[in-house]
């Protein structure tokens, strides 16, 4: 078989041999998108649902009209859905959409009328409002709320957890205003985890690896459906989940990866064949990477052949040997 692919109708056949390995284009890392890189959180904007502790200092009247023995959340004021909250004095405030520091300036110029240069501060006891949501093939799907504190996508993700066993990794989806973006966490360094910031109303969708699997068949220890959570996995990945090569029936030059196509009228499929019979061969196993929908099938020997035909001869050559027989006492009876 030549080294480049022998093509027979709808099907090329390709050798893997070091040359053609080195023929192949080098994959490519990942390139995060200059517009999540670039993006810088700005200050926390109040939002309907927050409740805010406002300290008008030297006047507890005003700071803790519950009683300063109440806890913090009994003093705390709510801003309603039509993003308002009264203060005393101040009258009502249209709090939302305003920074800590716009509405600390608002309620101070407000009180300034009633109380001689009031000290005005303003702190978020509780968020009700802009989350950050999951979905997919995490292991905690719980909305993450928005905070003074800016919120990283590796912060996020770490607080929600990864179910390993059922993610794919390569395609973490986040959608920003209507836009996706794909990363791939196996790739992704954790420093640019970190340089990632994220958006309220950000939503992060992790896929499910269900449909990626490698169907590994033939004369291996253990035949079976083979799921990844990665991009890809290489040859000597697939057969090492199966147990490898059944040393008794396979036959090491056949080992063949069958990649097919969507389209076969126009395009061919591809069988790629690894001759494995010396330990150098798994180097370039290790360096061919299989996808999604691959069939791995290993052949059987010619002795596993010629002794599977033989074990299907015997029963007939007795079923034979039975009708004859069967045959020659009917006519001696006549």
């Amino acid at each position: 078989m030549s080294m480049g692919g022998a093509q027979d109708g709808h099907v090329q056949m390709v050798q893997i041999t070091p040359d053609w390995l080195a023929s192949q284009p080098p994959v490519q890392p990942q390139t995060v998108p200059q517009e999540l890189l670039s993006y810088q959180p700005e200050s926390y904007k109040i939002g309907p649902g927050d409740m805010l502790y406002i300290t008008v200092w030297d006047h507890p009247e005003l700071t803790a009209p519950a009683g300063s023995q109440q806890q913090t959340s009994a003093n705390s004021r709510l801003v309603r859905s039509d993003g308002t909250l009264f203060y005393p004095y101040a009258g009502t405030v249209k709090a939302a959409g305003m920074t800590i520091d716009q509405l600390r300036g608002e309620l101070t110029s407000k009180l300034t009328k009633y109380v001689p240069n009031p000290q005005v501060d303003v702190a978020v006891t509780s968020y009700g409002s802009q989350l950050i949501t999951f979905q997919g093939a995490f292991a905690k799907n719980d909305p993450q709320q928005a905070t003074t504190v800016p919120l990283t996508l590796a912060q996020a993700v770490g607080t929600a957890g990864i179910d390993l066993a059922h993610a794919d990794l390569s395609d973490l989806v986040l959608t920003r205003d209507g836009r996706d973006f794909h990363l791939d966490l196996n790739t992704l360094n954790h420093a640019t985890e970190q340089a990632i910031y994220l958006k309220p109303g950000d939503r992060l969708y992790l896929a499910y690896n269900d449909n990626k699997e490698v169907y590994v068949l033939g004369e291996v220890m253990r035949p079976q459906a083979v799921s990844f959570r990665t991009d890809d996995i290489t040859l000597t990945q697939a057969l090492g989940r199966v147990g490898g090569l059944d040393p008794v029936t396979s036959s090491s030059k056949s080992v063949y990866v069958i990649r097919g196509v969507k389209d076969i009228a126009h395009t061919p499929a591809t069988v790629y064949q690894l001759n494995a019979r010396s330990p150098q061969a798994y180097v370039l196993a290790d360096n061919f990477h299989v996808q999604a929908g691959d069939v791995v099938w290993v052949g059987a020997s010619a002795i596993t052949q010629w002794s599977r035909f033989l074990s299907q001869l015997v029963p007939l050559g007795s079923l034979v040997s039975s009708a004859a027989l069967a045959h020659g006492n009917g006519s001696s009876g006549l």
